[in-house]
């Protein structure tokens, strides 16, 4: 059962009262919505076909007295029980801002039923808001009489109220829904919420718990609604749905790779005719010219007997294997005939990371075949770099050097004064490699325009001011050096990566930090290791240094859990010396866009961590071919953190060497397999 509407809370809902629907899986909806003085803008994430979280970020005013206005963060999870079917209801069971200032906190039980193709109608319980009118007493108590009572909201922010779940009073609350077309939806619901802590100063005592709205629904995805709530007011909603396993532009629009060539017509090419020292060269100048027209660089090349060996660095597909496909096929276009086994070694940082053997008659066996690049993955042949690749370095290929000018934006969000901030400007990026794995690089950035740095609130922490300081150095940087490092990747062994990094290696940091990491070819498991030496830097993020230094370190757990979804988990030392844990779970597409959560709990305690508790956040992340359907690597991402202290923050070394490896490995390789022939 899908969502026929979200609600004011940007969930699956008629106004205000949930129903026991869902989005469809995997789909992301933004929502933002108006009610007198309160608005609320809402991130809501289909997790898993039944389980459904949301982000909320509310503003309300006045609100704690009249000349005030109040911010607040909120999170929901909203499980869908059991499917409807042709007897039964669906079933959901909900928990609202379980983790935040407690404002909207409440648990329900929702029913939905459609009566007919257009008609549903929607039952539910709810306690803590949603016992606000009508209430009852708790029919849990005859479980067990603690239930009977609800304990008072504890103001720490950000903690987890188990203590308050499905306790104290409930009411009865619910609705209809009915499709008048298939884009206009007329909604009808009773709320059991009085709205008791917003009614002190910002709104209108209720006159009526009958709310009333229409929506009309595009084919985009955006939904508008218009609604009469509780006798008195007029509210507006607008929400905007996305599938990420469905890119803005369909099938994309990259040039087609080459058709294959008749080996016939390959053999007679002139430098297959040439003499044998001239037919190397000639053919690795030939190929290198032509993988460079399909994104792909040549670095290195060797050919013996029935065997030509290359390493390559993928310079446009998301997917790996687009890039290997690309270069086999070019192989067989270029090669002599007599050759049959392509070696292809993706290679990341100057450092061989996986070597995938393709048969050039799989090639042309497969060329049009339905399912051919399914079949082409099972066959080829996918192992480890280490030691398998004598391709000799291409000439010419180290040292380089490139450069690039550029614009960029920076956001900080959920400043309580100013809830929105930007920074505009123009950075300059340059990169010296003088040898394969070895990089020193940097990054120079100019504001133009923006209100980051004119933010006047200072941190209360009584940690180390790892991070909360941070407006101190938006302030204070005119022209920044965002990073200048140097880098050396390496491989210590079979399935091993290494990485060793210093100099000025964040915004807020200098040091030096190395890195192991165990990733086998085909596993799904990876383990890491960690160790920094870090000094903060001074304000102004040129050269100089503050008087605060740490050592820090992590051991890492990497871990595919199948169907798209990611553990990660980080145990070690923190920036402000703190211990701890950082969890991570996140869900990715085959196309690359990710969608996930993380938590932080260290031995810092709740107090002397501040307002939020314990770090804690969500993040997007989306490839810029998924929006514009050209071959590109690049991404672009957002980090929502409700707020940011010291506690639980670790040092922002770029290149950690998961993230290098991961693409080139495992099912991440595998899982784009999809595009071997494209």
């Amino acid at each position: 059962m899908r969502a026929e509407s979200l609600s004011f809370y940007g969930t699956p809902g008629l106004v205000d009262m949930p129903t026991a629907g869902r989005l469809g899986d995997g789909n992301l909806a933004f929502t933002t919505s108006t009610y007198g003085p309160v608005v609320r803008n809402t991130l809501t994430f289909q997790i898993s076909p039944r389980l459904l979280g949301s982000f909320r970020y509310a503003a309300q005013g006045p609100f704690l007295r009249p000349d005030s206005e109040f911010y607040d963060r909120s999170f929901d999870l909203h499980f869908l029980l059991r499917e409807e079917d042709d007897v039964w209801p669906a079933i959901a069971l909900g928990l609202r801002d379980f983790g935040g200032t407690g404002i909207y906190s409440g648990e329900y039980l929702v029913a939905s039923k459609w009566v007919t193709p257009r008609l549903q109608l929607t039952g539910g319980i709810g306690w803590g808001r949603f016992a606000g009118r009508g209430a009852m007493d708790n029919p849990l108590g005859i479980l067990d009489e603690r239930f009977d009572v609800r304990p008072e909201l504890d103001t720490r922010t950000g903690e987890v109220t188990f203590d308050q779940w499905f306790r104290g009073d409930a009411a009865l609350f619910g609705g209809v829904q009915w499709k008048v077309t298939d884009q206009l939806t007329f909604v009808a619901e009773y709320s059991s919420d009085t709205y008791p802590r917003e009614s002190r100063f910002a709104l209108e005592e209720q006159s009526s718990p009958y709310n009333f709205g229409l929506s009309y629904r595009f084919k985009s995805g955006a939904d508008l609604g218009l609604y009469s709530l509780y006798g008195n007011k007029v509210g507006f909603r607008f929400s905007y749905v996305i599938d990420p396993a469905r890119p803005r532009v369909p099938g994309g629009q990259e040039v087609a790779p080459p058709a294959l060539l008749p080996r016939a017509t390959v053999a007679s090419q002139s430098w297959n005719l040439s003499a044998p020292g001239r037919r190397v060269i000639g053919a690795r100048e030939v190929l290198r010219g032509r993988l460079a027209e399909q994104g792909v660089r040549l670095t290195g090349y060797s050919a013996h007997g029935d065997r030509a060996q290359v390493r390559i660095e993928n310079l446009a597909y998301h997917a790996s294997a687009q890039a290997v496909g690309r270069t086999a096929r070019v192989m067989a276009n270029t090669l002599d005939a007599g050759i049959e086994r392509f070696d292809v070694t993706l290679t990341e940082r100057g450092v061989p990371i996986t070597t995938i053997t393709v048969r050039r008659a799989d090639l042309e066996e497969l060329e049009h075949d339905l399912e051919g690049a399914w079949h082409s993955l099972a066959r080829a042949e996918i192992a480890d770099a280490f030691g398998t690749t004598r391709a000799a370095q291409v000439p010419g290929v180290f040292p380089r050097f490139s450069w690039g000018f550029s614009p960029y934006t920076a956001v900080s969000l959920f400043d309580p004064d100013e809830p929105f901030r930007y920074e505009l400007g123009v950075q300059l990026d340059a990169a010296w490699e003088p040898r394969s794995g070895m990089i020193f690089s940097g990054r120079l950035r100019k504001e133009l325009t923006g209100n980051i740095g004119s933010a006047t609130r200072r941190s209360d922490s009584v940690l180390p001011h790892v991070r909360s300081d941070s407006v101190l150095y938006a302030r204070e940087s005119d022209i920044a050096i965002s990073h200048l490092t140097g880098e050396y990747f390496f491989r210590p062994g079979d399935d091993l990566f290494g990485r060793f990094t210093f100099g000025y290696l964040e915004p807020m940091f200098a040091g030096a930090s190395a890195e192991v990491l165990w990733y086998p070819a085909q596993s799904r498991l990876a383990l890491g290791a960690e160790l920094n030496y870090a000094a903060q830097r001074d304000y102004d993020q040129l050269f100089g240094l503050r008087d605060y230094d740490v050592w820090t370190g992590h051991v890492s757990a990497y871990y595919d859990l199948g169907h798209g979804y990611h553990g990660q988990l980080d145990v070690g030392r923190y920036l402000a010396g703190d211990w701890g844990a950082t969890i991570t779970l996140d869900r990715r597409f085959d196309n690359g866009v990710k969608v996930g959560a993380f938590a932080t709990f260290t031995d810092v305690s709740f107090d002397d961590f501040g307002e939020g508790s314990f770090d804690k956040g969500i993040f997007v992340e989306v490839p810029l071919s998924w929006l514009t359907g050209q071959p590109s690597r690049r991404v672009v991402g957002q980090t929502i953190r409700p707020i940011l202290r010291d506690g639980g923050a670790r040092l922002s070394v770029r290149n950690r060497l998961y993230g290098v490896v991961a693409p080139h490995r495992g099912t991440h390789l595998d899982n784009g397999w999809g595009k071997f022939l494209r």
